[in-house]
């Protein structure tokens, strides 16, 4: 409901928007801004506020460039502080997704209605929620930066983020992980060896890709993930192919030692190559990229019977089986490199119906 003449009204998600006249088109047709509240009166404030600011010069001499320059400038100094593949991903946002919508646009046009407008166009194009989240991150990180360099030049900007179902990440049964297990030992594939030794230690496939014999020490019972490899786009070719890109590991609690049980000690003392430079995956000096190791665990889980499997879904059941086992979470995030525990039991802990039960019994000693 709104009241009269003051053109505020309740939305569907429960906030409060409000409508102000923000200026005319050279026509003369009325340009409408919109101001966003959790309460009637936090909207009616903050649109009191824009049409105030609406009266005035909106941004200091000389800070009207247009927005695409200023994410040029902060894309520029991004580029010598975060990772290729980080500084890959901020690229391809701006240059697909931000730019063609808002590179145009002045300061003062920057609001809260441009950032909506940007989320409405990229969800109406069919992306997924959490490509939508990530691309707005970027925008949020340059109107950032844009209004530290231009004090007063952008408006304060309310992001809003598209909701996220959480979706139930695929996890192997003991039967299922039987199943592939025997396929992966059938075989002399170097390849299976890796994806036998990821189910047994939790490794990332960039991680696995990268790893090395050098890294492998079967003295001490523990390989060390110091590595990780990835496809990324080439900013700096002309056509934008993409190059394969051995660096660091994801972050820095990704760099880490995993001990080895007997099990995993035995099958890597039956493919070891005696060649620290060799890479796991192949046994020799060459790698095996990532999108290769999906294909090729497409094909082992076909001849298994298994249906909806990646790769992650090789690093969930490792969670899930040592969870079953009793494992303390601190260890197990430390064994699976997040950076905290609550990454760990969010995303990479799934209870099975047989441990609910299992827990549910231990009700029985304490019953009425």
């Amino acid at each position: 409901m709104a009241k009269k003449g003051e053109n505020i009204f309740r939305r569907m998600d429960g906030r409060w928007e409000a409508r102000y006249v923000k200026g005319r088109e050279a026509s003369g047709k009325i340009r409408y801004g919109f101001c966003y509240g959790k309460t009637y009166g936090e909207a009616r404030e903050k649109a009191a506020r824009c049409r105030a600011a609406a009266q005035t010069p909106p941004f200091p001499p000389g800070d009207g460039r247009p927005f695409g320059e200023c994410c040029t400038e902060w894309l520029r100094a991004e580029k010598g502080r975060v990772k290729p593949s980080t500084y890959a991903k901020y690229e391809t946002a701006l240059r697909k997704h931000i730019l063609p919508v808002l590179g145009n646009r002045a300061p003062w046009e920057m609001g809260t209605e441009a950032a909506d407008g940007l989320r409405q166009e990229l969800l109406g194009k069919g992306l997924a929620p959490k490509t939508v989240r990530d691309i707005l991150a970027v925008l949020h990180g340059v109107l950032k930066y844009a209004a530290k360099r231009s004090p007063g030049a952008y408006p304060a900007v309310e992001i809003t983020y598209p909701r996220m179902q959480k979706k139930e990440a695929r996890v192997l049964d003991l039967e299922e992980q039987q199943r592939l297990v025997a396929f992966l030992r059938s075989g002399t594939d170097p390849c299976r060896f890796g994806v036998l030794l990821a189910l047994l230690t939790g490794l990332r496939i960039g991680e696995l890709c990268a790893l090395q014999w050098r890294n492998v020490s079967l003295k001490n019972r523990e390989i060390r993930v110091e590595a990780t490899l990835q496809r990324i786009r080439d900013y700096e070719s002309p056509d934008r192919k993409t190059k394969v890109v051995l660096g660091s590991p994801k972050s820095d609690t990704s760099v880490r030692t995993i001990p080895l049980t007997d099990s995993a000690v035995r099958l890597c003392r039956q493919y070891d190559p005696h060649c620290p430079a060799a890479f796991v995956l192949t046994g020799t000096e060459r790698f095996m990229e990532p999108r290769q190791v999906q294909r090729r665990l497409a094909v082992y889980t076909r001849a298994c019977g298994l249906e909806g499997v990646h790769f992650h879904t090789i690093r969930h059941t490792f969670a899930t089986r040592c969870v079953e086992v009793g494992f303390d979470i601190k260890s197990l995030s430390e064994i699976l490199g997040h950076a905290n525990t609550a990454i760990t039991l969010n995303r990479y802990v799934h209870s099975s119906m047989a441990l609910k039960r299992m827990n549910m019994e231990k009700l029985a000693a304490v019953e009425m």
